[in-house]
This record gives C-alpha cells, structure tokens and sequence, in this order.
C-alpha cells in the first residue's frame, strides 16, 4: 500500500470518517415538518362550503362539469349532446365523490385543493375527505338548479371561460361582485322623471 493511502485511511478512521460515509451511503436525510391547515369550527363541522373558499369550490365544479361534458361529447364526435345526455351528465358530475379536493394552506391563507385549481404547493399537507366532498357535492347541485342545465350546457359549449363566468363570476357569483373581500361597488342612482 503507498504511503500516502496508508497515511488517509489512518486519519480518516482517526478522525471519524468511517468507509461507510466513503463507500456512497447517502448522508443523513434532513427532515422537514410540515403542519396541517389548522381549521376552524366552520371549517370542520358546518354542512356548508365556508365562505372564504366558495369561489375556488365554484372553480372546481365548473373544471368538473367542463371535464365531463366534453368527455361525453367526444364519445358522440365532438356533437352537440341530446337534452336527456347532458342532463345525465351534469347529475353525474355533481354526484361523484370529490375526494380529490380538500384544504392546503399556501401563504397562510386556506385554499381550496385539487384538479383544476390554480396555485397548489407542492410540498404541503392537503386535508381532504371529511365534510369537503359533501359541501362540493351540494354546491354543485345547486348550481344547476340555479342556473339550470340548458343554461350551463349552452355556456359549456361556449367553452371554459364561459361556464366558469356563468357560475363563479358575476353579480352573485362566489368570485365576482362584492363578494371575496372587495368592497361592493355603489348602485347606480335612477333617474326619476
């Protein structure tokens, strides 16, 4: 053995450096904790979608129904559906499960999870499940008693931007208005003659 082998392997055992560290075993991993979104009484036990995250639950439902219409016309060659075809379709999407959505916090705000929604972290702890799929669920049919399945399949047809403007945006909307901390504009004044 050279001299100056011998020399290293004398003070790296001397110092500590044992061959396991030399031989690739990977250094000890960092560990990183990551909280869970704390939620409030609302959060956890109302039946009803919270207020501040009405506007992202609007977002997927609209990325849902959007989802499953344009997959039930691409079964028909990208046709207009039949009446009975897209009112099926709209009960289908907002009886589905919704357990892919639940709360993440990002930037210390609680946010709305899952497909379709903007600005999701990576490396974050999403609580999904609980009362989520329900308040999803609910809201969606109510959209579509609200509006109407004619009235959200000829948006629908229109493209995305325009279900979610039917739904989400707009005067009552959950992401228009006065709503999601804007001040509401003052109504205009009527001229009487």
């Amino acid at each position: 053995m050279g001299p100056a082998l011998a020399a290293w392997l004398a003070l790296s055992l001397l110092g500590g450096t044992g061959a396991e560290e030399m031989c690739g075993d990977p250094p000890a991993a960092r560990s990183h904790s990551i909280p869970a979104p704390q939620l409030s009484p609302e959060e956890q036990l109302s039946p009803h979608m919270p207020e501040s995250l009405r506007c992202d639950a609007c977002r997927a439902i609209a990325f849902q129904i959007e989802e499953q219409l344009s997959r039930a016309e691409g079964k028909v060659g990208r046709k207009a559906l039949k009446e009975s075809d897209y009112m099926e379709v709209l009960e289908r999407s907002c009886s589905q499960d919704w357990e892919s959505y639940g709360v993440q916090e990002l930037d210390g705000q609680k946010r709305l999870a899952g497909p379709g929604l903007p600005g999701q972290e990576p490396v974050s702890v999403m609580v999904s499940g609980g009362p989520w799929p329900g308040r999803l669920s609910k809201m969606c049919h109510g959209y579509v008693g609200e509006q109407g399945e004619a009235q959200i399949y000829e948006s629908h047809r229109r493209g995305p931007a325009a279900l979610r403007e039917l739904l989400c945006h707009g005067d009552k909307g959950p992401c228009g208005g006065g709503k999601a901390g804007a001040p509401a504009p003052p109504k205009a004044l009527q001229n009487e003659l």
